[in-house]
C-alpha cells in the first residue's frame, strides 16, 4: 500500500500531517487528518489553585487567550458562587469581541485569502502571506490594522496584549478608564469601517470555488441567547443534520448530550453528540442556529450569506464567509460596548470568599466554537479533576472526513500535485483548527502509522 503524505499541513495553528493511503489500483483506501503533538493541561491544573486557571489557562494558546480566560474565569465564578456585576459583564463580553476580531482577521486575511486572492492552484511560494503583501498590499495593511485593534482592547481590559489575566472570580481585577475608552472607542470605530469595506471583498471570495470539495454532512451546535448569536452568554443549542432541534444544554448537564473519544491516527480527542451523531461548531454553526446577529451590518451581511448557501449550510468552505459576518459583528459591537458610558463603571467584581460548590463549568464561544472549562475542587479549592472540550476536538471527524472527500476527488493515478494538495489544506483551513488547543487526549494515544513507498509533498 503506497502512502501519500502532506507534511506539514500549511497556514494553521499547530502542526499536523495528512496521510492518504492508496490501494493496489492507485485509488484512494483512506485518508486522515493527523496529529501527534501533545500538551498536557488537563493533567498538570490538578492540584493548582482553582482561581489560578484564568492565568494559567490561556498558555495553552497565542492565539485565542482570552477565550480560555474567559471561559476559566466562567467555572471558577460558579465554584465561588460569585455573578460579576454589570460592568464586569459588559467587559469580560468586550474582551470576547476583541479575542474574536484577533482571531477572524488573522485566519480571515492572513490564513485563508491567499488561497482565493493569488489562486487556489498558484505555486506554494506565492500563496501565503507574502504574497497576500506583493499582490494586494492595501488588504494586508487593512488586516493589520484591525488585527491590532483586538491585541488593544486585550491589553486594556485583559491586562497584557497575549495571555490577559484581569479575569478573576466575581468580574475582573480593574476598571476600564475614560482616557482608554476613548481612545479605543476611535480605534474601534476605525476597524468598523475596514470591515465594512472589507465585505465587498468577502462577499465575492467564494464566487470561483468549488462548494463540495470536502463536502461533509453533521449536525452542529453552538450558544445562542434567546434565540439570537451570542459569544459568551445563553444556551448551547443543538440541531441535527436536517435543522431540526436535538437539544440544548447550560453547563454541568453537557456530557448527558455530548461523549468523547479517541482514535488510533490522531492524539485530538474526538467528541460526537450522545446518540452517535457527529457534530460541528464555529461560525458556520453559529449562523446555522441564530435567527438573527443583533447588529445592523452583521445581519445584513447575514442575509446575504444565506441567500447564496441557504438557511442551513453544510458546506465546510461557507465557513470563510461565515467567519466574516462574524468579524463584522464583533467590531460592531465592540464600538457599541464602547460607546455604553456604563462600560467603564467602577464596581466590576463581586468578592469571592469561600468555595461554595465544588464543580464549575464554563461555557463560551471562542473563535473557532464552542470551548467548555469543566473543574471539580476539594472543599479549600484545589483542583481535583479538569476536563477542557475545545473547538477543534468537536471539529476532529468532520474535518478528518473532509479531508478523505476531498482526498477521492484530487489524487488522480497514484499522484498527488502540489495544487491537488493545496486544495486539500485549503479545506482544512477552513475549519480553522487551533492544534494547540485541541490536542489534550483521553484514554489511549497510539498513533496507528503505515509507511511503505511515502511520497512526500
Amino acid at each position: 500500500m503506497t502512502q501519500i503524505t502532506i507534511s506539514p499541513v500549511t497556514r494553521i495553528e499547530g502542526h499536523a500531517q495528512v496521510r492518504v493511503w492508496l490501494n493496489a489500483e492507485k485509488q484512494v483506501e483512506r485518508a486522515h487528518f493527523s496529529v501527534v503533538e501533545l500538551r498536557g493541561f488537563e493533567k498538570f491544573l490538578i492540584g493548582a489553585a482553582v482561581e489560578e486557571a484564568p492565568r494559567i489557562t490561556p498558555r495553552i494558546c497565542g492565539i485565542c487567550p482570552t477565550s480560555h480566560h474567559l471561559a476559566s474565569a466562567q467555572a471558577v465564578d460558579q465554584i465561588f458562587g460569585v455573578t460579576p456585576p454589570e460592568t464586569g459583564r459588559k467587559l469580560r463580553e468586550l474582551l470576547t469581541h476583541a479575542q474574536c476580531i484577533h482571531s477572524h482577521a488573522i485566519h480571515f486575511f492572513m490564513l485563508a485569502a491567499p488561497d482565493f486572492l493569488i489562486g487556489h492552484d498558484a505555486p506554494a511560494s506565492q500563496r501565503n502571506v507574502l504574497g497576500m503583501v506583493k499582490q494586494a498590499p492595501a488588504i494586508a495593511r487593512n488586516a493589520i490594522e484591525v488585527r491590532k485593534l483586538g491585541q488593544r482592547i486585550t491589553e486594556a481590559v485583559g491586562g497584557k496584549p497575549i495571555h490577559p489575566s484581569n479575569a478573576v472570580p466575581g468580574g475582573v481585577s480593574r476598571p476600564l478608564e475614560e482616557g482608554q475608552r476613548a481612545t479605543l472607542l476611535s480605534m474601534a470605530r476605525q476597524g468598523l469601517a475596514i470591515a465594512e469595506e472589507g465585505w465587498e471583498l468577502a462577499r465575492t471570495l467564494l464566487d470561483e470555488t468549488d462548494m463540495n470539495l470536502g463536502a461533509v454532512e453533521t449536525a452542529f451546535m453552538g450558544l445562542c441567547r434567546n434565540g439570537d448569536y451570542s459569544l459568551c452568554e445563553g444556551t448551547v443549542q443543538i440541531a441535527g443534520k436536517d435543522g431540526k432541534p436535538r437539544g440544548s444544554f447550560t453547563g454541568a448537564d453537557y456530557l448527558q448530550h455530548i461523549q468523547e473519544y479517541s482514535e488510533p491516527w490522531s492524539y485530538l480527542k474526538f467528541v460526537r453528540l450522545a446518540s452517535g451523531e457527529h457534530y460541528r461548531v464555529g461560525p458556520q454553526a453559529r449562523l446555522n442556529l441564530c435567527c438573527g446577529m443583533g447588529t445592523p451590518l452583521a445581519d445584513e451581511a447575514l442575509k446575504e450569506y444565506r441567500a447564496r448557501f441557504g438557511a442551513y449550510v453544510q458546506a465546510p468552505l461557507a465557513a470563510n464567509l461565515a467567519r466574516y459576518v462574524e468579524f463584522l459583528a464583533s467590531c460592531e459591537r465592540a464600538v457599541q460596548l464602547l460607546e455604553d458610558p456604563a462600560i467603564t463603571g467602577t464596581r466590576v467584581r463581586e468578592p469571592a470568599g469561600k468555595v461554595v460548590n465544588r464543580r464549575g463549568v464554563g461555557i463560551l464561544e471562542a473563535p473557532r466554537g464552542t470551548l467548555i472549562h469543566d473543574y471539580t475542587v476539594d472543599d479549600r479549592g484545589f483542583i481535583e479533576q479538569c476536563n477542557l472540550i475545545v473547538a477543534t476536538c468537536q471539529n476532529s471527524w468532520a474535518i478528518d472526513r473532509s479531508v478523505e472527500q476531498a482526498a477521492r476527488g484530487l489524487v488522480a493515478d497514484g499522484a498527488l500535485t502540489e495544487a491537488a494538495g493545496n486544495r486539500i489544506e485549503m479545506v482544512i483551513r477552513s475549519y480553522d483548527p487551533c492544534i494547540s488547543c485541541a490536542t489534550h487526549a483521553i484514554g489511549r494515544r497510539p498513533v496507528a502509522i503505515e509507511v511503505r513507498d511515502a511520497i512526500n509533498i
